[in-house]
């Protein structure tokens, strides 16, 4: 069976968030690699056999909390790799969020507020690929939540290991802030156009 392979990102120095913290969360996102094909190699074994009905139910349900910990993580690493950059004026994304939200401060504003969302969590931004249409959302745990036939085109992470070590609990709010001071939105807009095809 093919193997998820672990991307490789390129994040220097970060705004507020220290080489440590991203030391220890790649090894989170490390993990949901390995779980991933963990979870596929034994969710072929236990199809061998139709007793192991139950089991391999719940086995296969595991499958997407650990896969889309993969995928959302290499959203949200991949947006801080190569350096923050800003986000390019009279590009598609950016005429896409003036279209929906008036502009592009009222659209900021806006999934910083959700980034508040209390709990644990991501604050996300897809694309419907079918409306051709940007989507906020905010999803508690990542098996749950995340929007059918769209694609992820930012990921911020809000799970507590990403910004306590470094802002402790009661600095959320400079986490996010500094979170678009690292963004390079050049990884966000190509997420967008690879989406739009």
């Amino acid at each position: 069976m093919k193997q998820f392979e672990e991307k490789k990102f390129n994040i220097g120095e970060l705004k507020g968030t220290s080489a440590k913290t991203i030391e220890e969360h790649l090894k989170l996102y490390s993990g949901y690699v390995k779980n991933s094909n963990l979870v596929l190699q034994k969710v072929e074994e236990l199809s061998q056999d139709p007793a192991n009905a139950y089991t391999l139910g719940e086995t296969q349900r595991r499958f997407g909390f650990e896969y889309n910990g993969m995928r959302n993580h290499e959203v949200y690493f991949d947006s801080l790799s190569d350096g923050p950059e800003e986000l390019t004026p009279d590009g598609e994304l950016a005429k896409c969020l003036v279209y929906l939200w008036g502009s592009f401060d009222k659209w900021l504003a806006q999934f910083k507020a959700l980034a508040m969302t209390r709990g644990i969590g991501w604050a996300m931004l897809y694309l419907d690929r079918k409306e051709h249409r940007l989507l906020m959302t905010w999803v508690d745990e990542q098996h749950l939540g995340q929007l059918q036939d769209c694609t992820l085109i930012l990921a911020l992470d809000m799970w507590e290991h990403s910004f306590v070590a470094d802002y402790q609990p009661s600095g959320k709010k400079q986490y996010v802030e500094d979170f678009f001071v690292n963004l390079n939105w050049s990884k966000i807009e190509e997420n967008f156009n690879n989406g739009a095809k």
